[in-house]
């Protein structure tokens, strides 16, 4: 299987006349219609001078999120569906989120004509790729013995907060390992750090609390096979910060891991695998 993954700059590029006909074709309500091209056009107010913009939508607006996957639902999930597929001779799939996506082809061929016509496709529409996060690569089943074959590794790729990697299963058959990569764990641990540091005066059974939320908010969405390694390491991390961060209240603590693992109040929960078998 070839891989492409491909990131964009959607949200500052969309044309609005082009976004307006989409919506046309499921909303038939003018004053809706209208209310939204008026949102598109209102500009942004920075040190009290607005800015108004003839393309894009606006950062941190409600409904960008939703216009910009409607633009792109247009734009190229139904051309890649309807169109693409009658062109490609082989098998081909499309995972969009947002504007990041992944396109994987069976054949090498298939994946370098949609480049091609993918750049064509965007610039209709006033969007352009990201070329630093575009690449073709081959990855799956049979990536690891064709790579060996030049004394090369398969390649890894990064999408939706997973590394997934071309690995091997218990019979030394192929199985596609994801684990979280190191800018989600990192960015977890950041918001982590933070969260202590500001409510470093809370009690300290209110902050077991808090943190067991935050630690199953990222196991619920971590929770593969393959990731429960990284997943104690990330509650090891947690527990660690939270005794530095307890350390500071008082010059004379006793906050040492020999008097803290057996107490009640600083056990963390665990990661379990709400997800086996993907």
């Amino acid at each position: 299987m070839y891989l492409k993954q491909i990131s964009g700059d959607t949200f500052n590029h969309i044309n609005h006349q082009w976004l307006m006909r989409m919506l046309k074709q499921r909303i038939a309500d003018p004053a809706i219609l209208s209310l939204i091209g008026k949102w598109l056009k209102a500009g942004v107010m920075q040190n009290g001078v607005v800015t108004r913009n003839e393309e894009g939508t606006p950062q941190g607006g409600p409904i960008s999120p939703v216009l910009a996957n409607i633009y792109l639902h247009y734009a190229l999930d139904l051309w890649f569906e309807k169109r693409c597929k009658k062109w490609f001779q082989g098998e081909a799939y499309l995972i969009r989120f947002a504007d990041d996506y992944v396109a994987c082809f069976e054949y090498k061929r298939d994946a370098e004509n949609f480049q091609k016509w993918l750049k064509e496709r965007m610039s209709k529409f006033g969007l352009q790729l990201a070329e630093e996060k575009t690449r073709l690569m081959l990855f799956g089943r049979f990536a690891r013995e064709r790579k060996a074959e030049y004394g090369e590794k398969p390649e890894n790729f990064e999408f939706l907060g997973f590394k997934h990697v071309c690995g091997i299963g218990r019979k030394g058959e192929f199985a596609l390992v994801r684990i979280p990569t190191v800018k989600s764990c990192r960015k977890f641990l950041d918001r982590v750090h933070q969260w202590l540091k500001v409510h470093s005066h809370w009690k300290r059974r209110d902050q077991q609390k808090h943190l067991n939320r935050m630690l199953s908010g990222f196991y619920q969405y971590f929770s593969l096979y393959h990731c429960k390694p990284k997943l104690d390491y990330i509650r090891g991390e947690v527990q660690m910060q939270w005794i530095r961060s307890l350390r500071r209240r008082s010059q004379r603590h006793h906050m040492y891991w020999s008097y803290l693992r057996d107490k009640e109040w600083f056990q963390l929960p665990y990661a379990k695998l709400l997800h086996p078998n993907i």
